[in-house]
């Protein structure tokens, strides 16, 4: 059945299954899923227990951004020695004391990038320096070379794919063949770099999640006997989900299978390089750390082919934001953004965790009212504690972190919308301007921002806001309005002269209050106002603020709200009753 508002969608037609509960109505699609086998018929998982999942994740492991090699790969235009140069003075700004900066063997750029850390005092000391190379003689050759003189402590990365569909159908070797190939790649490194004291070696079995367990775990083995992997010389063997095909449980199974069972486990520091094909690459990293890996290869905010490498600033945040230290530093977030923005040449979408524009923002009216009723609980808590409100423990709805954390204000916490509600526009207006509107009040306004909103279809800024509420309660209304023409208030009395069409009433009470005449001088001109309620705030702060008086009047039977703003609180009071006279 196809839609006629959408001809190219087949509306699922099919039965509904025998043993789905009578509220679930769901039906068959004409997706072919039957083309695709479950992870559990494409390769063994032999974990039968697990230990991981009753593990917490108290401590960061150690990152290492691949955003100069595998990121940089990912592009359509790849970087620029001057980008390229920027993005890794970010990244040690930053923190990051591994870095894996090139394929020197796959370009001139990336040969030249490396040369340039060789040569320069471009990476501190404390750096380590990782180079990507397949496992291929000339390859490795190129790749030492590369590397030829630094000083930092030096990573070199070796890799081949080990999944049985790569082995048959990429690369046309068997098991045995395969593993050959890798340790030949394995006594070049050896031969080449081996007596090199700041160098180590790094293995990937490139399609680890879908290659079987003992072979993988021979390969492994292997590998770290050749290169004798010690506690005082560890061997980084990284086991790449590759491309993500299965939940990320199956994914920490696989790590801890692998933790449990390799040979030489003091020497080998055990890392993952989730990438994001099932959108799940985050859950996949922090649930293999949970099963006993101590690095994590990524990219900052995600950047790789295809759906991206998994996103390490995302995985550091979500340890901040459960008070772990992530190592890094995000003070400045959107600095970093825009450097990495700079550097890649994509834009980080809007709802990207932690860094995009709108991820600390609330449209929703009751998102919006929790928000502000959190901050402002905050604030009063601080001062009441005697501490700076940065050092105070966070708990505010909707806000897993204080925007301040990242160096953001809290000026687009919330926006207004035709979704928003009176909360939302309270806040903005007391943080734009300084006034606090009473309840009713709020209550009245937020139904004209909505009609206005939902008309306009646009967003309300603090000032579009403050636009419409003098227009609503403080502008002049019909062209009859009331003037007042002089007043006096002396010694308990009071003179009013006002003009009514023209006509100065003058009127004069004794021991009655400046208030009261007014309405009182109203009312022998014809016109009845009830004062029901009246509020004191102000615009703005200081010495220069101006006084803005809020009433609830009613005429007749009809109430409703008005607002005066004048230097003084008497004149503000007296132009509000003013402006509800004229309803």
């Amino acid at each position: 059945m196809t839609s006629r508002t959408f001809p190219t969608l087949s509306t699922p037609s099919g039965p509904v299954p025998a043993d789905a509960p009578h509220w679930n109505r769901q039906r068959g699609s004409q997706m072919p899923s039957h083309r695709y086998l479950p992870v559990h018929d494409r390769v063994p998982l032999p974990l039968a227990e697990r230990s991981w999942p009753m593990r917490r994740l108290t401590a960061a492991p150690l990152w290492v951004p691949v955003d100069l090699r595998d990121g940089n790969q990912a592009l359509a235009e790849p970087m620029d020695p001057a980008r390229k140069r920027r993005f890794f003075e970010l990244m040690v700004a930053m923190g990051y004391k591994e870095i894996e900066v090139g394929y020197p063997s796959a370009s001139q750029t990336d040969f030249d990038f490396v040369r340039l850390l060789a040569e320069t005092d471009l990476a501190p000391e404390d750096v380590t320096i990782v180079v990507f190379t397949a496992a291929r003689t000339d390859l490795i050759e190129r790749t030492v070379a590369s590397v030829d003189g630094i000083r930092n402590p030096v990573v070199i990365h070796v890799y081949t794919a080990t999944a049985p569909i790569w082995r048959d159908v990429v690369l046309g070797r068997s098991r045995a063949d395969l593993k050959e190939l890798i340790l030949d790649a394995g006594r070049d490194v050896l031969s080449l770099a081996g007596n090199h004291s700041n160098v180590r070696f790094e293995f990937s079995p490139e399609v680890f999640n879908l290659t079987e367990p003992d072979y993988v775990l021979d390969v492994c083995d292997a590998m770290t006997t050749l290169w004798d992997a010690t506690p005082e010389r560890p061997v980084i063997l990284n086991l790449p989900a590759t491309v993500e095909i299965a939940s990320p449980n199956v994914y920490a199974d696989q790590i801890e299978y692998m933790h449990r069972n390799l040979a030489r486990r003091d020497g080998v520091i055990l890392s993952v390089h989730p990438h994001n094909d099932r959108g799940t690459g985050i859950a996949c990293a922090e649930l293999a750390v949970l099963a006993g890996a101590q690095r994590v290869e990524g990219c900052i905010f995600g950047n790789g082919e295809r759906t991206g490498n998994v996103d390490i600033a995302t995985l550091a945040l979500n340890l901040h934001a459960q008070g772990v230290d992530p190592m890094i530093d995000f003070s400045d977030i959107d600095e970093i953004r825009r450097t990495v923005e700079h550097s890649n040449g994509i834009e980080v979408h809007a709802r990207h965790p932690y860094v995009g524009d709108l991820v600390h923002t609330a449209f929703s009216g009751t998102h919006q009212d929790a928000i502000r009723k959190g901050l402002a609980e905050h604030r009063a808590r601080a001062a009441h504690e005697g501490v700076a409100e940065k050092d105070l423990a966070w708990r505010v709805p909707y806000l897993p972190i204080d925007p301040a954390d990242l160096g953001r204000g809290y000026d687009a916490v919330i926006r207004v919308n035709s979704q928003s509600g009176k909360g939302g526009i309270a806040y903005l207006l007391e943080t734009g301007y300084g006034v606090e509107l009473p309840r009713r009040l709020q209550i009245d306004f937020a139904r004209r921002v909505q009609a206005r909103a939902d008309a306009a279809g646009a967003e309300f800024s603090a000032e579009k806001l403050w636009a419409l509420f003098t227009e609503s309660y403080v502008d002049g209304g019909a062209a009859a309005t009331p003037e007042l023409a002089h007043y006096r208030v002396d010694d308990g009395q009071t003179e009013i002269t006002l003009r009514i069409d023209g006509v100065d009433i003058v009127h004069r009470t004794d021991r009655v209050g400046p208030v009261e005449s007014l309405i009182a001088a109203l009312a022998s001109g014809g016109i009845q106002v009830d004062v029901l309620s009246l509020h004191q705030t102000s615009i703005g702060h200081g010495s220069d603020s101006d006084a803005l008086t809020l009433i609830e009047y009613r005429i007749g039977t009809e109430s409703g709200w008005a607002a005066g703003r004048a230097r003084s609180v008497l004149d503000a009071t007296f132009a509000a009753v003013l402006r509800a006279a004229v309803g």
